[in-house]
């Protein structure tokens, strides 16, 4: 029997209209332009307005990508959202825009690993895909993050943006995804991490209520290392060298990380696919909002070889090794 692969047919995305660019936080908070760029490569992000949900931006990418690929809402048999800010506790943020595209029927559900949620969304319906289980799937990374964010935490509330990015995937006799390859290690929490929810409780004194903790410099370096190493496992679980990616589409969270992802692969970085600048870290939105921007500006081209990661709190990593 025929191996089945699953393969992207289309990708979408969706944007806040607001832009807050790192001149309005200098008003906002003791901050430079100079400082975030020089630390993080971030000169603007979207913010969601009032109103505004991740499943919005969420309903909006995925229609997007749903169009492009010709495919029918009650095409699909899965529908699976990476995201750490859902709009209710429940039900799913997954089952509210499955209804919303008509999709009503089919598997629906969240994946909470942070800014990898979607690389993990992506590993998860590959394996069903792969299994002969679905053959039209949906997946999404979205995020409002901003809403989390403390305005006058000056280390922390540059960082961040919000947005939605979506793929469809469909079965085919021919790669698609090589390769996909999950971590993670609730060992480092403490380093990065959110201090309220549902059983600890809505609001936490010690923390200042809902913020995001990030001890900034301890978070680099264990992300550059396990970055490193998770490379060199995806080529090895693929069978394939690093002269055979063509693109490397990295989470979008500082630009040094990715230069040092980046130089591993002896890859220049103009083949390296950048949005952080625009975007900022917009979480588990930010692989499928730089896929798209890749595809839609003409440089990823069909045929080439991509190789998509993601680093997270908990910590979580995650990868794919793919031909678009």
């Amino acid at each position: 029997m025929a191996p089945i692969y699953s393969r992207i047919i289309a990708t979408g995305s969706a944007l806040p209209e607001r832009v807050v660019t790192n001149a309005d936080l200098e008003k906002m908070v003791e901050t430079s332009d100079e400082w975030i760029r020089s630390r993080t490569g971030i000169r603007q992000r979207h913010i969601a307005a009032d109103g505004q949900t991740t499943g919005d931006l969420a309903f909006a990418a995925a229609k997007q990508a749903l169009e492009r690929a010709g495919v029918k809402a009650d095409e699909l048999d899965m529908i699976v959202l990476g995201t750490t800010t859902p709009d209710i506790v429940f039900p799913s943020t997954a089952c509210l825009i499955q209804h919303r595209l008509g999709a009503n029927g089919c598997a629906a559900f969240d994946v909470n690993a942070a800014c990898s949620g979607f690389m993990y969304a992506l590993g998860i319906v590959d394996k069903f895909i792969k299994t002969g289980q679905v053959k039209k799937a949906l997946v999404v990374g979205a995020e409002t993050l901003t809403r989390m964010v403390d305005w006058n935490d000056r280390s922390t509330c540059v960082l961040f943006g919000d947005g939605a990015g979506a793929v469809v995937l469909e079965a085919a006799s021919e790669p698609g995804i090589y390769a996909t390859c999950l971590h993670a290690d609730g060992g480092y929490k403490e380093l990065l991490y959110n201090p309220v929810g549902v059983s600890v409780g809505f609001t936490d004194e010690k923390n200042h209520g809902v913020r995001i903790c990030m001890s900034g410099r301890e978070v680099f370096k264990v992300a550059v290392k396990t970055l490193d190493s998770l490379v060199e496992e995806t080529l090895q679980a693929a069978g394939m060298e690093e002269s055979q990616v063509d693109w490397l589409i990295p989470h979008q969270a500082n630009l040094r990380i990715i230069e040092a992802t980046a130089k591993r692969l002896k890859l220049p970085m103009e083949r390296v696919i950048v949005t952080v600048d625009q975007h900022a870290n917009t979480s588990s939105g930010s692989v499928p909002l730089a896929l798209d921007y890749a595809v839609q500006s003409g440089k990823v081209q069909r045929g080439q070889n991509l190789l998509l990661e993601a680093f997270g709190g908990g910590f979580t990593w995650a990868s794919a090794l793919l031909r678009f």
